[in-house]
């Protein structure tokens, strides 16, 4: 596997090394102590999600019991993104994406103090992700997906947002505290 950074500190674009024979392809998609030797923490939780085209998840974070995750897309494509939610980094308020999918097998790891969301660019799209800490309900927090000030060019113009996406609010009006150090 490759380890490449992404321009946010403490983002980390992960490249398995793909077997290909004339049956296909095998890959390893985790490791633990390849991935452990790559700086990456111990994971608690698997999650998978499958979206319809045009679906817009986020931008999600768990504050307290935060949790680093390990996304990447087993079936389809998605627009993968993340926001710097840490108030004193030198990126707050800034956003990276990138393409995942069953094609380019990306992965991307994203460290507590991000907030996460994606847009499924294909029919259907089975979104997989490990997690550092586990689910809490209560401690779940978000971002308005289309907050004008972070202006992320999300490539869908009819986004599908669940009841609760849709009532996050802007960056520049969540609690100080309920953002990261």
């Amino acid at each position: 596997m490759q380890t490449t950074p992404a321009p946010l500190e403490g983002l980390l674009i992960i490249t398995p090394r793909l077997f290909h024979d004339e049956r296909g392809y095998f890959y390893e998609s985790f490791h633990r102590t390849r991935y452990a030797e790559a700086g990456l923490p111990p994971f608690l939780q698997d999650n998978h999600s499958l979206s319809k085209k045009n679906v817009v998840r986020g931008l999600h974070y768990q504050k307290p019991h935060a949790q680093g995750k390990l996304v990447f897309v087993t079936r389809g494509k998605v627009w993968d993104v993340v926001v710097d939610i840490r108030r004193d980094s030198k990126t707050f308020g800034q956003w990276f994406s990138i393409e995942l999918s069953d094609e380019n097998h990306a992965q991307l790891y994203i460290p507590p103090g991000f907030a996460h969301g994606f847009c499924t660019l294909s029919d259907e799209a089975d979104f997989a992700y490990k997690c550092t800490d586990v689910y809490t309900p209560g401690t779940e927090h978000g971002i308005r997906f289309d907050d004008p000030d972070i202006n992320i060019p999300w490539p869908t113009t009819t986004p599908i947002l669940s009841d609760k996406d849709k009532t996050y609010p802007r960056l520049a009006d969540i609690p100080r505290e309920h953002l990261f150090p």
